[in-house]
């Protein structure tokens, strides 16, 4: 084979390569960019589900506080209830014994 020949299909090699490695080289700049943009859309999702759990914690927890406030409410009704029977049943009793003391200290005094 003649020189220039072997000389022109070493440069087409060359050639050939090079744009090889120019073509490697822009599809691993298309897939890095790829990633990077799926990566950013994972984290978006990861944020949006992070917030999403955080609320509905919240409003489980809310509605979990508002059911023990309730249940605190209603027992000191009961409670408040339950006191105000027993000083109702005592009047009687309470206001005998005030009437005996009066007694007692007026006939101390005379």
């Amino acid at each position: 084979m003649p020189r220039p020949e072997v000389l022109e299909r070493i440069k087409s090699a060359e050639t050939e390569a090079d744009e090889i490695v120019a073509k490697a080289n822009n599809d691993r700049d298309e897939r890095i960019a790829e990633a990077r943009e799926r990566a950013e859309e994972i984290r978006t999702e990861a944020e949006q589900e992070a917030k999403e759990l955080k609320e509905r914690r919240l409003e489980e927890a809310r509605e979990e506080i508002d059911r023990e406030c309730e249940q605190v409410l209603e027992e000191g009704e009961r409670e408040r209830e339950e006191l105000a029977e027993r000083a109702r049943s005592r009047i009687d009793e309470v206001t005998d014994h005030v009437v005996e003391l009066f007694q007692e200290d007026v006939h101390a005094q005379t």
